[in-house]
């Protein structure tokens, strides 16, 4: 028979799909297995409704063939076959559904379904072949047919001779480039390690002759034989129930998926039947990759379409926050034919991906809950994500996240949740308390943190550069709102407060001398209100706290934003008497004394000393003069 020329349509199609679709060629193996295992399913719908058909599962197989010195590699199926009829319509034109119009046809039963949408997936065998030749024997036909095309030029059909039903697929490889070596696709160790990587779950066995060693007992030397072995698994273990695995065996396969040298902590195993049909096995690791924290790490779950791979980090299926979680999502529903960019705007892959978030976050709550040693352990190595999604995307998620938080506590001297701090509040107290440091033990002696825990109540630890920023997009929990200890107004109303608004007023004089003579460094000098045992501290007040100006000055864009510092003196202590009498009587003193106290507070705060040897001789003339 005469070539036949593809339809203008199926020829750019074509084109475009070679050079387009697939960034990796190793997938033609992919597309041309999964549509074997479908001509192999079609056999077995038909043994459902035909009584003369009986399917026996061991008697169908894939066999891949490679022949370094003819160029060629070969696909072998025991499936269906093709009619010439059924050749011209499902790879004359491109895209043309074989499989799809016999699924529509056909009753899923059993679990088993056809994925494949044959003429795209066929087709990507352009993308390593200058030739390739299809030649079938569908069931219930006498006559052979081989389809042969070298590309967008066109193709031929015309009888052929093969004994049985199923088809055999070779492809003439094209020659070496210096970008591309198709040689690759005739190697053994090769071709094992895609058919793992992208079928290994395939429900037949993919058969193929496999080079092994062994030592002759004569001579003690290895000789080298050929045996037939099965490279692919066939049973994926997120189709089997639940109730047959084990612990053991879910960490079995994070080791085997290499999804962590570390020990799960928690395991999910999702087998969804609604609108859309998925299986999915997602693991909570129990220890951070070395490269979490850096551009180079990449969030995303592997997707299969039916057991076939479709994208090894399927980005869109996790949010940031949950960017740790590892494990894979199976679906019959999702197109193995489908792009990245096709994948973004998929309906299902966000249903999925929306179900899936809402099982991460009930998981963890109830890692929470039931086993909070390892929660905490996760939380150490995770929790600044959590935090960082709180804050992110102007708090679009922190209704989500809040209830996953841990902060250290003053009063429980561990961490506890924002729901366990509000059940613990005293009815008298208005706000939820924090204060931000470097460590526990710094704040621990923070002067800030004296009235706050003189009242009895409980202060929340900020130790991460995250904290301040998360808790401000929060604002609230349960109606009750955040406090810094450093706060201006921190709502404790008392004799001694409304006092010291007096003694402020009475020595306003003192204030503006001091403020005056630190020239621009602070926004003003008055009475604390928050101090017992200490002479000092720093404040802020507006929107930028003073742990905000540190971490968002040692951000590498170099914004130096300041905050608005005040600098509080405790009345009660004895250095106000000093103060007061200097400037009566001793503005130089006062002037020292002013230097002094104002450096003391900056290495409260953990910030730089502006001129160290100033601060030292000024301390040295204090000495002198004691």
């Amino acid at each position: 028979m005469g070539k036949r020329k593809f339809k203008a349509e199926s020829k750019r199609l074509l084109d475009l799909m070679i050079n387009s679709i697939y960034s990796q060629r190793e997938v033609f193996l992919r597309e041309l297995i999964s549509n074997a295992s479908d001509a192999i399913d079609k056999i077995y719908y038909k043994a459902l409704t035909d009584e003369n058909l009986t399917f026996n599962q061991s008697d169908y197989y894939i066999k891949i063939v490679a022949d370094k010195e003819a160029r060629t590699l070969t696909m072998i199926d025991t499936g269906i076959g093709m009619t010439q009829e059924e050749l011209e319509k499902n790879l004359g034109t491109i895209a043309k559904s074989g499989s799809l119009h016999f699924k529509n046809e056909n009753e899923v039963k059993d679990g088993h379904d056809i994925i494949g949408q044959f003429g795209v997936g066929f087709y990507a065998a352009f993308m390593v072949a200058d030739v390739v030749t299809v030649t079938s024997k569908a069931l219930g036909s006498d006559e052979a047919y081989k389809w042969e095309s070298k590309g967008t030029d066109g193709y031929s059909i015309e009888p052929a001779e093969k004994e049985t039903v199923g088809t055999v697929i070779t492809l003439k490889l094209k020659e070496n480039t210096e970008d591309e070596k198709y040689d690759e696709f005739l190697e053994e160790y090769r071709l094992k390690e895609i058919i793992k990587k992208y079928s290994d779950f395939i429900r037949y066995p993919i058969k193929m002759d496999v080079t092994k060693s062994e030592k002759n007992d004569d001579d003690d030397e290895y000789v080298d034989y050929v045996e037939e072995e099965t490279i692919n698994s066939m049973v994926p273990i997120w189709k089997k129930n639940k109730n047959e695995l084990t612990d053991e065996d879910y960490e079995n396969f994070y080791r085997e998926k290499r999804y962590g040298f570390d020990k799960p902590l928690k395991h999910i195993h999702l087998s969804v039947d609604g609108t859309i049909r998925y299986n999915a096995i997602l693991f909570i690791p129990e220890n951070r990759p070395f490269d979490y924290y850096t551009q180079e790490y990449q969030k995303g779950l592997e997707l299969y379409s039916n057991g076939v791979l479709i994208m090894e980090k399927c980005a869109d299926l996790l949010p940031d926050h949950f960017s740790f979680v590892k494990g894979l999502v199976d679906s019959e529903d999702l197109s193995l034919n489908i792009s990245r960019e096709m994948l973004q705007h998929d309906r299902q892959l966000k249903l999925i991906a929306k179900n899936i978030n809402k099982k991460i976050k009930s998981q963890l709550l109830s890692l929470q809950k039931d086993d909070r040693k390892n929660y905490e352990k996760f939380y150490n190595s995770f929790g600044r994500q959590l935090k960082f999604g709180v804050y992110n995307e102007f708090g679009a998620n922190k209704d989500v996240l809040k209830d996953l938080l841990l902060f250290h506590s003053s009063k429980e001297k561990k961490l506890v949740t924002l729901a366990e701090y509000v059940s613990r509040m005293p009815e008298d107290q208005k706000y939820i308390y924090y204060a931000t440091g470097e460590s526990i033990d710094r704040i621990d002696k923070l002067p800030q943190t004296e009235l706050v825990a003189d009242k009895g109540y409980e202060i929340l630890y900020f130790t991460e550069e995250i904290d301040e920023f998360a808790i401000r997009m929060l604002a609230t929990y349960e109606d009750k709102e955040f406090k810094s200890v450093s706060s201006n107004d921190l709502g404790l109303e008392s004799e001694d407060e409304k006092a010291t608004e007096i003694d402020e007023k009475e020595h306003q004089e003192l204030f503006d001398y001091m403020k005056e003579q630190l020239n621009g460094k602070i926004k003003q000098v008055r009475v604390s209100k928050r101090l017992k045992t200490h002479p000092v501290c720093l404040t802020a007040d507006g929107e930028i706290s003073i742990e905000m100006e540190k971490v968002i000055n040692a951000m590498p864009d170099n914004q130096q934003i300041s905050a608005d510092k005040v600098l509080e003196i405790n009345p009660s202590h004895e250095v106000f008497g000093i103060l007061e009498d200097a400037f009566e009587n001793d503005k130089d003193k006062l002037n020292l004394y002013t230097n002094i106290l104002y450096n003391q507070a900056l290495l409260i705060e953990g910030l730089p000393v502006e001129d160290p040897v100033e601060l030292t001789n000024n301390m040295c003339k204090v000495m002198v003069t004691a």
